[in-house]
């Protein structure tokens, strides 16, 4: 993302700032890492049934799109984001320990339902530094970001090959020893103070470029991304079980969740290059016709004896359809709302993808209940919503530079 010329005051900053915004990318991803693909799959393992998974994992989407929000906002008011980061993670970490416990519906669904209002803020607040570092110090996002996505890899992988060698129960342990690691790297947080009034990016002072986050090219864009993860909703929460289904083993299905983060941290790495100067609109447009492409495919693979090669193809497609939702949003933020107002912004943005995931993971359930493999053509059809906001998202756009 390039940006303008910075004043003396700006260039001030704390030291190996990059350094330590990376390795707290790593840390706060171990944990979902595994929570993502595995946690389902102990869920079924505990007895639960397709509806109940269903709830277990939506109900706390829904309650975190409304908390998640509030936090990032107060968070923006503290006298350092990084001591809220820190809380956030000791409480997260206690709260896991819940899932010890007797695996009764009612007890899986309460801890989750705590786990979510603690547990979710993290990235948003280490995206709040890092793009404080963006505005202040010319720091690069995707090079810092990167690193929660490798992490989250090596957690897909290495988690996978636990569970081969032990069992779906040892799922539990995995998750809270990875919160431990987020709770003890939490330390390293630079401190930064109050995010500045003043924003260094040209679009942010343009007078149309009004302070409220309710402008017509914000909400699109946000709601486009909204609708574009939303698709994702019966792969995280049905695609480990189905393909233990089709006799897969625990093994190879961590690596197909860790190939596509691999294509995703590709993304990462080649994304300045080859968008740094395309509008945010076009990646974000680009990402929900993957997207479609993807869940089109799905359910083709193995009747068409494609095999596990297939599905490796297809999870390519997770750097374009995930990858490319996440760096347009952040060059959209960077370049256009303010810093004081970018915990706003990502509480915000956080409420149109947790919301619409929510939603569809909830309705996922009865999906795949109904339909299997097949429910991804369903998929297929949100992602086309988010294709629409997108194209209304580019009519919106600031009429500036590279948003012509």
């Amino acid at each position: 993302m390039s940006l303008p010329p910075l004043t003396p005051e700006q260039l001030i900053k704390p030291r190996h700032f990059e350094l330590r915004i990376s390795l707290i990318f790593m840390a706060i991803f171990i944990s979902s890492g595994v929570h993502l693909p595995y946690f389902p799959v102990w869920l079924e393992a505990n007895g639960f049934n397709a509806e109940e998974i269903a709830v277990i994992l939506a109900a706390p989407m829904f309650l975190r799109v409304v908390t998640t929000p509030i936090i990032s906002t107060l968070a923006d008011r503290a006298n350092d984001r990084a001591d809220v980061l820190i809380g956030l993670c000791g409480a997260s970490l206690a709260i896991s320990s819940g899932y010890f416990l007797p695996p009764t519906y009612g007890i899986v669904l309460g801890v989750s339902l705590l786990l979510a209002i603690v547990w979710t803020p993290h990235s948003p607040l280490v995206d709040s530094l890092a793009l404080s570092g963006v505005r202040r110090f010319g720091c690069d996002y995707s090079k810092m970001r990167i690193w929660g996505s490798v992490i989250f890899f090596c957690a897909n992988f290495f988690g996978g090959v636990i569970i081969a060698q032990t069992s779906e129960q040892i799922v539990p342990v995995m998750i809270s020893v990875g919160l431990a690691v987020g709770l003890a790297v939490s330390f390293l947080a630079p401190r930064l103070g109050r995010p500045r009034l003043a924003s260094p990016l040209s679009t942010a002072d343009l007078p149309e470029a009004a302070p409220s986050l309710m402008r017509p090219y914000f909400l699109f864009f946000v709601a486009s991304a909204g609708v574009t993860v939303a698709s994702h909703a019966l792969l995280y929460a049905f695609v480990s079980i189905y393909w233990k289904s089709l006799g897969i083993s625990d093994s190879t299905i961590g690596i197909l969740w860790a190939f596509a983060v691999v294509a995703e941290v590709g993304m990462f790495m080649v994304f300045t290059r080859l968008f740094g100067r395309v509008p945010a609109t076009t990646t974000l447009m680009l990402a929900s016709i993957a997207a479609m492409v993807r869940w089109i495919a799905f359910p083709l693979i193995w009747p068409l004896g494609l095999g596990v090669f297939g599905f490796f193809l297809v999870q390519a497609l997770h750097a374009v359809s995930t990858g490319l939702i996440l760096l347009s949003l952040q060059k959209m933020i960077a370049e256009t709302v303010s810093e004081a107002r970018t915990g706003a912004a990502q509480g915000i943005n956080f409420f149109a993808s947790g919301f619409g995931l929510a939603i569809m993971t909830l309705l996922s359930g009865p999906i795949y209940e109904a339909m299997a493999q097949s429910g991804f053509y369903v998929m297929a059809a949100v992602a086309l919503g988010g294709l629409g906001l997108g194209i209304m998202a580019r009519r919106s756009a600031p009429k500036r530079g590279l948003w012509r």
